[in-house]
């Protein structure tokens, strides 16, 4: 429907998008696979494993503190274990592109006061992500500030937050329970 101008104008979005991230991106994390020219393609790849090895931060820590930003994951450990596959599409403008860059930037100021002992791992904003509402309004017994978990990008834009803390994946992964109705019943509500 875009016909041949659209479409290549699209690719060539996808493609500058993705390299914009990956430049402001790799003073902060290790991008994968450039060509030889030093540009990625329609994708940006970020290693994260040379984070779990120094200081156990693991890529589902970032995923779930990128909720707290306001982002939704990338694709996680694709086509690579440990790393974020990340392809900015041709509609996101450069505002978006910049929040998003700047998330992750912050993250990798979290992990450097890991790194440089200032906060244990396992009582960092990282390791307790997504911050709830009930971690907003409740107790707070936490290493770090409120609104430093609750808020890391500060009050400048409206906030999500995640119905539940952490669980576990890979528990519910081998332990799916369908809470939806029977489809039988929905065969019987339309007679």
């Amino acid at each position: 429907m875009m016909g041949d101008d659209g479409l290549r104008e699209a690719t060539e979005m996808a493609i500058l998008n993705a390299n914009y991230i990956a430049a402001r991106l790799e003073g902060h994390y290790p991008v994968l696979y450039r060509g030889s020219n030093g540009r990625t393609a329609h994708e940006c790849i970020i290693d994260l494993r040379p984070l779990k090895d120094a200081v156990g931060v693991t890529v589902d820590d970032i995923a779930k503190r990128l909720i707290d930003h306001g982002f939704h994951a990338p694709t996680v450990s694709f086509p690579v274990a440990g790393t974020f596959m990340i392809e900015p599409t041709e509609s996101e403008g450069k505002a978006e592109l910049d929040r998003f860059c700047d998330a992750m930037i912050a993250i990798r100021q979290e992990i450097a006061a890991i790194e440089t002992g200032a906060i244990a791992m396992d009582a960092s904003p990282l390791r307790h992500a997504p911050h709830s509402v009930a971690d907003l309004a409740g107790e707070w017994d936490r290493a770090y500030d409120r609104m430093q978990g609750c808020f890391p990008n500060g009050h400048d834009r409206v906030k999500y937050f995640a119905p539940v803390n952490r669980i576990d994946n890979a528990w519910g992964d081998r332990n799916l329970v369908c809470s939806c109705p029977d489809i039988s019943t929905y065969a019987e509500a339309a007679e």
